[in-house]
């Protein structure tokens, strides 16, 4: 009996992840086809639970296949960690069922051979996933009778950047509105990074040791793109795996929040949280609270854009507007020059007109500010 019990091969956690990198396409389209079909789910809930089984995916097609078998589990609870915000009872349980039918009939499909040890070392990942889901269920538990203690102090926090918010009204004060929150909600640092969609890129554009934040700019990776797209505050306990190596060093990071400044769909950038190197545990009530956080400030983006109707109205030359459109795509002096055939010498005196026009400090402000001033879309 015990034989027949164990009658499969084991195959290894790399073996699973190469399995998963081949067939990823058509796994693909089984994991739409089965959320699609589920008539059960809300709007809202098909794309929760959409974002989970992206990301779940890309988590696999991304993985580096050189990291060692010990070091797996570390990811999968990192990534479990940066999907908190949306993680419920139910999109968990829909999002492990979907993910296992689609890779069940992916099997099928292509007749293969060894079907029992892939669903084997499925269900031994989604013992770790279960396992410190309930964890962070428990510790939620624990942490109900202080719960109206700390709504009071979230709420008085919330009214005193209300009362900032609606002191301020330009967005040349968002630095000293981004100090203040590192005050208001506990934290050591705060660093915006504004987003420019049609580019996919982020460029760091405030927060302390200004230089260090202004290095900060390129493209999003697939990774990067698919959990931020998600809109949700995220929780990094660990960054490594997906904050380059290079920052982490030049920041010092250890844990780190995410929170997405948003207004009516429009992705202004993010803002992220963190101790200065020390390391610390979030709860997904925090999460949520700092989402609103968010939400508050891209309605001050919003509202500051609009109250500085006189600078989205600013008069460009046909000139200034194509180094501004280049400029947001990220090309270099040099380049820009070649694609407009003018000097760098030139290119430079464009930039300066744009600034002085923007009020911008910098290359960096320029595009952040044609952001908000509604120049760029």
């Amino acid at each position: 009996m015990a034989q027949s019990l164990h009658s499969f091969d084991e195959i290894t956690f790399k073996q699973f992840v190469l399995f998963i990198k081949s067939h990823h396409q058509q796994l693909e389209e089984n994991l739409c086809i089965y959320l699609n079909q589920d008539d059960t789910l809300s709007h809202e809930e098909q794309k929760i639970v959409g974002s989970l089984l992206d990301s779940f995916l890309l988590f696999f097609v991304t993985f580096n296949i050189e990291e060692s078998e010990d070091e797996f589990e570390t990811h999968v609870v990192v990534w479990l960690k940066s999907q908190l915000s949306l993680l419920s009872i139910k999109s968990f349980n829909l999002f492990r069922l979907i993910f296992e039918k689609a890779l069940i009939t992916l099997m099928i499909q292509i007749k293969y051979n060894r079907s029992t040890s892939i669903l084997m070392c499925l269900l031994s990942i989604y013992s770790q996933l279960i396992y410190h889901f309930n964890e962070w269920v428990n510790e939620d538990m624990t942490v109900v009778h202080s719960k109206s203690f700390h709504d009071n102090t979230k709420l008085q926090s919330l009214d005193r950047l209300n009362k900032l918010l609606i002191r301020s009204s330009r967005v040349h004060e968002f630095a000293h509105i981004l100090k203040k929150c590192e005050e208001f909600f506990s934290y050591k640092r705060c660093v915006f990074y504004a987003y420019i969609p049609w580019s996919n890129q982020v460029y760091g554009v405030i927060g302390a040791e200004l230089p260090k934040v202004q290095s900060m700019k390129g493209q999003l990776s697939s990774r990067e793109t698919t959990i931020f797209n998600a809109q949700k505050a995220i929780f990094l306990k660990d960054p490594k795996g997906y904050v380059k190596d290079e920052h982490i060093e030049l920041f010092n990071l250890s844990s780190v929040i995410f929170v997405p400044i948003v207004n009516k769909q429009q992705v202004f950038g993010w803002l992220t949280f963190d101790q200065l190197g020390e390391g610390f545990d979030c709860s997904k009530e925090e999460l949520d609270f700092l989402e609103e956080v968010g939400n508050r400030l891209g309605l001050y983006l919003s509202r500051s854009g609009e109250s500085t109707s006189g600078s989205s109205n600013l008069h460009l030359t046909e000139r200034e507007s194509e180094i501004l459109d280049l400029l947001a795509e990220g090309y270099d002096n040099k380049k820009m020059g070649e694609i407009l055939y003018l000097s760098e010498h030139t290119v430079r005196d464009y930039i300066s007109s744009l600034m002085t026009k923007l009020k911008a400090k910098n290359r960096t402000q320029v595009v952040a500010y044609a952001f908000r001033y509604g120049i760029l879309k």
